[in-house]
């Protein structure tokens, strides 16, 4: 009897791929579509109705059965209340990450255990080895391990990555080749329950607004901001300031909770955009804990998606958070986003930034 494998499928030609690949590989093949927000009625919120009928139709051309499941309370339990919380706290989050840990690697693996499977797979452009631990994806412009940081290895034996080592282009090459509908589906971007609506509205229907005071560094006000959480570190677009000043770009350097200010200062290159160190707590490893409390390790971090590895220290303090130092000061390290570390190609976890201890004091701040 074929292993049965509870494919997540999103609508997305990726898990889409990684269904079909699995059946041509002999599996028991269940396609599962996760509703995690329950929509409102507005046009453009969350496309869950369109791409569940893209599940259905790329289901049907596999052959293999498929279901719906909602998870919306999980999702607004588990992930959107800290999505809030850390909004109010000042913090820029990124409920990506918890999204994965508590959704799709918690609530939608116990389902797929329900559902008879022993193993579970996404799309995710990622790879694992026989050890559980978690590698890079083949393709250095989808690579998703960041986002997959806070798994344990005991999740990620029971998940399966079938495109992790594949590009992007030949993803979409085997869907247009095997005719499923969404082979040239634009990629998903930014969170589901904001969708395309803009994301100051979207906030203002949960949280009050408290609308303050612009600061410079010499404590002239510049401008009036809407609310502090409508913005966040290096942030130039949407100040509205203008005709002040030397005429450069003005940037968010801090934010000032008790006073309620937007600190903001011109130029890109400003040294309060600058450090090299910074604490983050929360920490999680995908494996065993590779340091001890006072241990310090040199591996690479990435403070948001898109950068480059970035050579750190990572200090495991007493307190269990990490301090981590940078080698080359870093622009804009944010706090509520996360720090994941790297072993060459392998993740091995990371921890959220808690505050940023020497900004404007790294060397180099200032070009």
């Amino acid at each position: 009897m074929a292993e049965r494998i509870v494919v997540g499928m999103s609508g997305g030609v990726d898990s889409s791929v990684a269904a079909l690949l699995l059946k041509q590989q002999g599996y028991d093949v269940v396609g599962v579509f996760m509703k995690n927000w329950e929509e409102e009625g507005e046009d453009g919120v969350c496309t869950a109705e369109e791409d569940w009928n893209d599940v259905r139709e790329v289901c049907e051309t596999i052959g293999i059965p498929y279901y719906a499941v909602n998870f919306a309370q999980e999702y607004w339990d588990r992930v959107f209340s800290y999505f809030l919380d850390e909004y109010r706290a000042g913090r820029t989050p990124n409920p990506d990450v918890l999204c994965n840990r508590e959704i799709k690697f918690k609530a939608f693996l116990d389902f797929a255990m329900q559902l008879g499977a022993s193993r579970m797979a996404t799309g995710h452009f990622v790879q694992t080895n026989e050890h559980g631990d978690l590698l890079r994806g083949a393709d250095p412009n989808k690579d998703q391990s960041y986002f997959l940081y806070m798994l344990h290895r005991a999740q990620l034996k029971k998940a399966l990555f079938p495109v992790g080592h594949m590009t992007k282009a030949e993803v979409r090459a085997i869907a247009e080749a095997n005719g499923l509908i969404n082979s040239k589906k634009k990629d998903s971007t930014g969170v589901c329950f904001i969708g395309e609506r803009r994301f100051k509205k979207f906030l203002q229907e949960f949280l009050p607004a408290q609308p303050g005071d612009m600061v410079a560094p010499d404590g002239t006000v510049v401008g009036r901001h809407d609310g502090l959480m409508y913005y966040t570190l290096g942030q130039r677009r949407g100040l509205g300031i203008g005709g002040m000043g030397d005429g450069r770009s003005w940037f968010v350097i801090g934010k000032d909770l008790e006073r309620n200010w937007l600190l903001v200062a011109q130029g890109e290159d400003h040294p309060m955009l600058y450090s090299t160190l910074s604490i983050s707590g929360g920490v999680t490893w995908v494996g065993d804990a590779p340091i001890k409390v006072g241990e310090t390790l040199r591996c690479t971090c990435k403070y948001r998606y898109r950068q480059t590895d970035q050579p750190v220290d990572a200090t495991l303090q007493e307190d269990g958070k990490l301090l981590l130092r940078s080698l080359e000061p870093q622009r804009a390290v944010t706090p509520g986003q996360s720090a994941v570390l790297y072993l060459g190609d392998k993740c091995i976890g990371g921890a959220v930034v808690e505050r940023v201890l020497d900004a404007g004091m790294a060397n180099g701040g200032m070009r």
